[in-house]
C-alpha cells in the first residue's frame, strides 16, 4: 500500500505539520488563501549509446508524486505562513547495469532503489510587498534554476527574500546551504556541477525591472563560496509587428570567475547568448547564437540548469569556448482545431569546444517534442509528451546517443 502513494512515515509527518500549523494560526487569510495539489508524473526513458564501451542502453521507468501545500498568511502588519512539500519516487522497471538516466535513485551497488522519498517545508513571513521564506526552496533565477526534468525536482535548503516594494522591480536575494538532487533523498553540501567541488553556501542577489510594457532588464549576482562568482545581465523585448505577428528578443550575458579552490580549475570567461523568435499566428520561428571566450566551462550548481538559450533536452553547450547556433520551430495545433496538441523541433550545433585534451571539438543535438493535454471530459488536464533526442560529439568529447522520453502527467488540485 505504501508504494501506491507516500510511505507511512512521510504521511504521518506531513499530517502532523499541517495540524500544528492550523491549530497555531487558525486565521481567515491563512486558511482561505491556502491551496494544495498533487502532481503525478510517470516517465519512461531509453538512452541508447552509440559509441560506448560500457552499457549500450539505459532504460528506466518510474512513477513520481509531488504533494505541495501552500498556506496564506496570517492577518496583521506582519503575516506568517507555511509551505510543505512531500515527494516520492517509485521504480516501475529497471535493473542493475541498465539504470542511470537520472529518472531513478541508483544505490551504491548500482541497483536502482525500489522507492525513495523526501519531506520538506518552509516557514514564510510577509511585510508589505516583501516576503521571507526559510526552509525548502526552488528558486527560478538566472544564477540558480532548480531542475525539474525527471520524476522529481531538485530542492534546496536556505533563505530567500522577494521584494516588490518598487513598482516594476522584482528583487530577490538569499543564501542556499544544502541541495537535494532529483534522484536522491539526501541533502548535500552545495557543489559545482562539473567536478563536484563542495562549498558551505551559495549567495545570490539581483532583480528584474519592467522598463516598459515591451522591455525588461535584469541583473543578478551569484557566488558559490570559495569556488566561483558570476554576474548576469539580461534584456527581453517583445515587439508587436502586426495582428498575430510578434518578435521576441532575449539577450543574455554572464561573466564568471573562480574564487578559491585550485582543483576547480581556472574559470574566467564571458558568455554571450541570445535568441530571436518570430511568432506568426500558430507558428514560432527561432534563431539563437552563443559565444563563450576565456578560460574554463560556464559554472553552475549541481542540481540546477544553466540559464542558456542552448539548454536543450540532453546537452547544455556550456563547455569552454563553445560557439553555437540554434534553429527552432514551434506549432500550436489549436489553429487546425486540435487545442492542446503542440509540436517543437530544434537543432543546435556547437564548435571550437575545449575540454580536457580536446580542442576545436564539435557537438550537435536535434530534438523533437510532441505533447497533448486533454481538454475536457473525465481525463481533462492529463498530459502526454514524447521527447526524441539525437546527440553527436566529435573527438571523444561525449558519448553519442539516441534517446526517447515518454512522460504522462496530471496535477490534481486538492483544494
Amino acid at each position: 500500500m505504501t508504494r501506491l502513494f507516500l510511505n507511512k512515515k512521510l504521511t504521518f509527518s506531513l499530517t502532523a505539520c499541517v495540524a500544528a500549523v492550523t491549530s497555531s494560526f487558525a486565521m481567515a487569510d491563512f486558511i482561505n488563501d491556502s491551496h494544495a495539489a498533487i502532481e503525478m508524473r510517470n516517465m519512461y526513458m531509453n538512452r541508447d549509446f552509440r559509441n560506448s564501451n560500457s552499457a549500450e542502453t539505459m532504460k528506466d521507468w518510474g512513477q513520481g508524486f509531488t504533494l505541495q501545500l501552500k498556506s496564506g498568511f496570517t492577518e496583521g502588519t506582519v503575516g506568517f505562513g507555511l509551505d510543505v512539500m512531500a515527494q516520492q519516487g517509485i521504480k516501475l522497471d529497471s535493473g542493475k547495469g541498465r539504470s542511470g538516466t537520472g529518472v531513478l535513485l541508483v544505490q551504491k551497488d548500482g541497483t536502482p532503489a525500489e522507492e525513495w522519498s523526501d519531506l520538506g517545508g518552509a516557514a514564510k513571513m510577509r511585510l508589505s510587498k516583501s516576503t521571507l521564506a526559510v526552509g525548502t526552496l526552488q528558486p527560478v533565477l538566472p544564477v540558480v534554476m532548480y531542475n525539474d526534468t525527471r520524476l522529481l525536482a531538485t530542492t534546496f535548503t536556505g533563505g530567500l527574500i522577494n521584494s516588490q516594494e518598487i513598482e516594476g522591480l522584482a528583487f530577490n536575494a538569499g543564501r542556499l546551504t544544502e541541495t537535494k538532487l532529483r534522484n536522491s533523498s539526501n541533502r548535500e553540501d552545495m557543489s559545482y556541477a562539473y567536478n563536484g567541488a563542495t562549498s558551505d553556501h551559495f549567495d545570490f542577489a539581483g532583480g528584474s525591472y519592467q522598463i516598459s510594457k515591451q522591455l525588461s532588464a535584469s541583473y543578478y549576482y551569484g557566488a558559490l563560496d570559495n569556488v566561483y562568482q558570476q554576474h548576469f545581465i539580461g534584456l527581453v523585448h517583445n515587439l508587436p509587428l502586426a495582428e498575430g505577428v510578434s518578435l521576441r528578443s532575449d539577450l543574455r550575458y554572464f561573466r564568471s570567475d573562480d574564487t578559491g579552490q585550485a582543483h576547480v580549475g581556472k574559470i574566467g570567461n564571458n558568455f554571450f547568448n541570445g535568441m530571436l523568435t518570430l511568432g506568426v499566428q500558430a507558428h514560432k520561428f527561432g534563431v539563437g547564437l552563443q559565444h563563450i571566450n576565456g578560460e574554463g566551462n560556464i559554472p553552475f550548481l549541481s542540481g540546477t540548469d544553466p540559464y542558456s538559450i542552448n539548454l536543450v533536452t540532453y546537452n547544455t553547450f556550456t563547455k569552454a569556448n563553445t560557439d553555437a547556433w540554434q534553429v527552432r520551430y514551434d506549432y500550436d495545433f489549436a489553429a487546425l482545431g486540435v487545442p492542446g496538441l503542440t509540436f517543437m523541433s530544434r537543432y543546435v550545433s556547437g564548435s571550437d569546444i575545449e575540454s580536457g585534451t580536446v580542442t576545436n571539438g564539435r557537438e550537435w543535438e536535434r530534438d523533437s517534442d510532441l505533447g497533448y493535454v486533454i481538454q475536457n471530459g473525465p481525463l481533462k488536464g492529463v498530459n502526454l509528451r514524447w521527447r526524441n533526442v539525437t546527440f553527436r560529439s566529435s573527438n571523444g568529447l561525449t558519448n553519442d546517443l539516441d534517446e526517447n522520453r515518454i512522460i504522462l502527467g496530471y496535477t490534481l488540485a486538492l483544494w
